[in-house]
């Protein structure tokens, strides 16, 4: 694949604590399991991966830093309704 075609992507990440992560990247397979691996980013090792909650898809790395950018702007309301899913508090065992 060329870079022309690259494709980046936005994704959020409810934790097991029922908070929202939000990055970007180029891989969200990949980037998904190095977070549940504790090797991606400071915040979820801390903030153990739940599920994977949300991904948008840009054709270049620069919107897809500026969606990011936003998106961490927004209250919890407003990020549960981009999900467009019903976030709840959980009850971890």
């Amino acid at each position: 694949m060329t870079d022309k075609n690259k494709k980046y992507y936005v994704y959020i990440i409810l934790t097991v604590n029922n908070k929202l992560y939000c990055g970007y990247t180029d891989n969200v397979e990949r980037r998904y399991k190095l977070h549940k691996e504790g090797k991606a980013a400071k915040y979820t090792r801390a903030n153990k991966p739940f599920k994977l909650v949300y991904t948008k898809e840009f054709n270049t790395k620069t919107e897809a830093m500026k969606e990011e950018c936003r998106i961490k702007k927004l209250n919890r309301k407003q990020k549960e309704d981009l999900i467009n899913l019903p976030i709840f508090s959980l009850e971890i065992c």
